[in-house]
């Protein structure tokens, strides 16, 4: 199991036993795949908003709830995109990676007789 974290992430493998460091490499993977499911459900929310807009026939009922769905899909990309944003501005300001998830590695001083 040692190698398999070796080939995730090499830096995180220390005497053969994963470290604390592996936990960049897992949180990273857990991230790209949040945003990647999170976009493809807007995408089809936003699909499905039209697909109901163009068949709701005139109906004022399914045109609103079509609005609605489609209203409600632009609004979570608006608040992605802004949450990405605020997240940069800070970074901007302080100059601490905030989008970078990294674990620091402290090592101890080697002493001297």
């Amino acid at each position: 199991m040692p190698e398999a974290w070796s080939t995730i992430a090499p830096n995180c493998v220390q005497d053969g036993i994963p470290t604390l460091k592996c936990l960049e490499a897992v949180f990273s993977n857990i991230v790209k795949v949040a945003v990647s499911v999170i976009t493809l459900a807007l995408f089809i929310m936003l699909v499905v908003g039209g697909f109901k807009l163009l068949t709701s026939g005139g109906n004022p009922k399914a045109t609103e709830s079509a609005r609605n769905t489609m209203t409600y899909a632009v609004i979570g990309l608006v608040i992605i995109i802004a949450s990405y944003l605020i997240m940069r501005v800070i970074q901007s300001f302080t100059g601490v990676s905030v989008t970078t998830f990294e674990i620091p590695v402290y090592t101890t001083p080697a002493t001297t007789p």
